[in-house]
């Protein structure tokens, strides 16, 4: 529970406040004795940092004569043919800022709903976004996965259906 803070009321020098948007003026701190825990994945992080390949760590991928379509680019906002040939479960590059790398949260966090909304979404890409959330959020914080296709008129997705982890 946070404790509240105001302009007449104070709060000690050793506790970092923080607001919480509310509109109110007033700040925020979290009570001693609520347990932080320290959520990366530090093993994952390292394997990603091994990973080679076109694409990888947001590297450019290098395109060829036959990548140069524009008929794929102008379907999609983006080349589909490349994306179609980058890993599903590629790597990308840490660009948080260095103190925001050692954050620890609090031990218990509320799971949450992710809703993806999209139309006439590249596979590839949608695919290789769900694998991102899957493979970088703690389990236990994930309650479902939901896809909703706004209209989409380029085909029905037959794998349709509600992920709960």
């Amino acid at each position: 529970m946070p404790l509240c803070f105001n302009n007449k009321n104070h709060p000690p020098p050793f506790l970092q406040t923080f607001p919480l948007g509310l509109g109110d003026g007033q700040l925020y701190a979290w009570t001693d004795g609520l347990k932080r825990k320290d959520w990366h994945n530090y093993e994952s992080i390292q394997k990603d940092a091994m990973r080679t390949g076109k694409g990888e760590h947001g590297k450019p991928y290098p395109l060829t004569e036959d990548d140069r379509d524009d008929s794929a680019y102008r379907e999609n906002g983006f080349n589909i043919l490349v994306s179609n040939n980058i890993a599903l479960e590629r790597s990308l590059p840490d660009i948080r800022h260095p103190n925001c790398k050692h954050k620890v949260y609090l031990e218990k966090l509320p799971n949450t709903s992710i809703i993806i909304p999209f139309h006439n979404e590249g596979w590839t890409s949608l695919l290789r976004t769900i694998y991102s959330i899957v493979n970088r959020t703690p389990d236990i914080l994930i309650a479902e996965i939901i896809l909703v296709d706004d209209f989409s008129d380029r085909g029905k997705i037959q794998w349709f259906k509600i992920v709960t982890m």
